[in-house]
């Protein structure tokens, strides 16, 4: 047995890319799977994804996006982000799109499409707001012209506050691309368009254009507060490697920040913050054990918690939930993200460690 498990249920991802590909039929659907599939497995990620409705793959890197290549993924994928030092032009070779942000990356691109004696497929980036990775527009007519003589498959942008319904940023984010667009065209393009996240698939319709590109929604994580039924795909369970009873007045764990106030039981899971449960949990966190939320006594340690079963008998080896899908009235990746002051999107991208097994069901 291992120490603990992240359950990854490709059941429930096929949905959610099912029911992300419904609500735009008129678009084609990119699954994000960049920092390995948000912590799920880019490589199960990306399969399950492309045989539910998604037509593309997203990636951070050249480099991610080659070893969905090496796993004998063919589908289109687009890499976005790239050190200066990348293999550009083993990505070009193996037919990945890459996105241009200024004239350095067109050059590079260039200069690696040269290496690889292919035709580059490029993505043009415009930062209609963001401010990070992106073509400002005093720019944009330049690189536009520039990269004419290539394979211009898309513009594209990416949304500040689309998980703010109303935010009025989207509204002039979706003008300035309007305008890149409109530029794109009138050089003698005809590129595709995609600027819609998660969020933005879920709330903003008008935004669809031709691609979608869903990132925490596939995993079942909702960015919005809809209704959608998006089933969050990971778990987090461990078990129960010993119990113990203590008496009133005895503490638990460094600092002995928690105290008995009666007789109790005591169950050690073997599973901390090395191996993914943040230690800002500690007083605050509980667990699902024998099918009770039950909490977490004293402070997290590096490998183990200690969780508080009051006059329960609890054996040795039971299976303790530490987050799921909240259907059994466990922690969520949710609840753990709120209750630490970040998203969850942080929660399960954190969940790919050494010592914690990953399985697929």
């Amino acid at each position: 047995m291992a120490r603990s498990e992240v359950v990854v249920d490709l059941g429930a991802l096929r949905h959610n890319v099912s029911l992300l590909a419904a609500l735009a039929p008129a678009s084609e659907t990119m699954a994000v799977v960049k920092a390995d599939g948000y912590g799920h497995g880019a490589v199960e990620v990306a399969r399950a994804a492309l045989e539910s409705g998604a037509t593309w793959l997203g990636s951070c890197s050249t480099q991610e996006a080659l070893a969905l290549r090496a796993a004998g993924i063919r589908a289109p994928i687009l890499a976005w982000l790239d050190a200066p030092d990348e293999d550009l032009a083993a990505g070009i070779a193996a037919d990945v799109d890459l996105s241009v942000a200024s004239l350095t990356d067109l050059r590079r691109v260039e200069q690696a499409a040269e290496e690889a004696d292919a035709r580059p497929r490029i993505h043009l980036k415009i930062d209609t707001g963001l401010s990070r990775n992106g073509c400002q527009p005093h720019d944009w007519p330049e690189l536009v012209e520039q990269a004419r003589k290539h394979e211009v498959v898309a513009i594209w942008s990416h949304l500040a506050c689309a998980d703010e319904i109303g935010h009025p940023s989207v509204d002039l984010q979706a003008k300035r691309f309007d305008d890149a667009y409109e530029v794109a065209k009138a050089h003698g393009l005809d590129p595709k368009r995609h600027i819609a996240n998660s969020a933005a698939l879920l709330t903003r319709p008008d935004l669809h254009f031709d691609m979608v590109r869903p990132g925490i929604a596939i995993y079942g994580l909702n960015p919005v507060p809809t209704d959608h039924d998006l089933r969050p795909v990971m778990s987090y369970r461990s078990y129960v490697a010993l119990t113990k009873r203590i008496p009133a007045g005895e503490s638990v764990s460094y600092g002995m920040t928690w105290t008995a106030q009666e007789d109790t039981t005591l169950a050690l899971v073997p599973a901390g913050y090395a191996d993914g449960v943040p230690r800002v949990l500690s007083g605050r966190m509980e667990v699902l054990l024998d099918g009770k939320r039950r909490p977490v006594a004293g402070r997290v340690c590096m490998d183990q918690i200690v969780v508080d079963c009051g006059n329960d008998e609890v054996r040795e080896g039971a299976e303790v939930v530490l987050f799921g899908d909240g259907r059994r009235g466990e922690p969520t990746a949710t609840e753990w993200a709120e209750l630490t002051g970040t998203i969850d999107y942080e929660i399960v991208c954190g969940m790919y460690r050494p010592r914690v097994r990953r399985i697929y069901t």
